[in-house]
């Protein structure tokens, strides 16, 4: 049998293939990490591969923020500690976890899951915009405050939300400078996500 198709190999260059396609992993990470696998317990991989199975198929939506939950509405959104007068929009599930870690944030959030990026195609109505805009209508919001990306993308975004929801009569910040221009809230550290919510300023 020639070797390229033996199962042995095929096995590990698919496993190759489909981790290669993760966001931040190579080919060469792709490959240690296949290979740390394939040397690993039996048991450890079945954890694995049932935690993977496991994510898909008992997270959803919460259908007040849209953030990833086990529970609908999510735990944010169910929480009565929580400042139901400020809510702040971020683009992806993953940047609410880096503004909860700094601890110095209590409001509601609301995940646009994108940003506007005429370039890919991506326009207002592509992502959770409407919703938002919904439950602003609510009147119980006072303050809009934007936690978009810091590059071009996330400022077109934020600029566009401003303008509609100006019209509302609630408040819009965006998060203060201390954000380096083309940085993502996910890979910021604590103190400078903290210097930019203490030090937000009026869109």
């Amino acid at each position: 049998m020639d070797r390229e198709s033996s199962p042995g190999v095929g096995s590990v260059a698919r496993l190759i293939r489909e981790l290669n396609k993760l966001p931040g992993i190579g080919l060469k990470s792709a490959q240690r990490i296949a290979y740390h696998i394939l040397r690993a317990p039996e048991e450890q991989s079945a954890l694995l591969a049932d935690a993977i199975l496991s994510v898909k198929k008992e997270t959803r939506l919460c259908s007040v923020c849209f953030n990833v939950t086990e529970t609908d509405p999510c735990s944010i959104c169910c929480d009565d500690r929580r400042d139901r007068n400020q809510v702040c929009i971020v683009e992806q599930p993953q940047d609410i976890l880096a503004l909860e870690h700094t601890g110095i944030y209590h409001g509601l959030y609301h995940v646009l899951h994108g940003a506007i990026s005429p370039t890919e195609g991506v326009g207002a109505k592509d992502i959770r915009i409407t919703e938002l805009l919904n439950r602003l209508q609510s009147g119980s919001i006072s303050e809009v405050i934007m936690a978009t990306n810091t590059n071009l993308e996330g400022e077109q975004t934020a600029l566009y939300l401003k303008k509609v929801i100006s019209p509302l009569g609630i408040r819009v910040t965006r998060l203060a400078r201390g954000l380096p221009f083309g940085t993502e809230l996910e890979y910021a550290d604590d103190v400078t996500l903290t210097r930019a919510i203490e030090g937000r300023q009026d869109l």
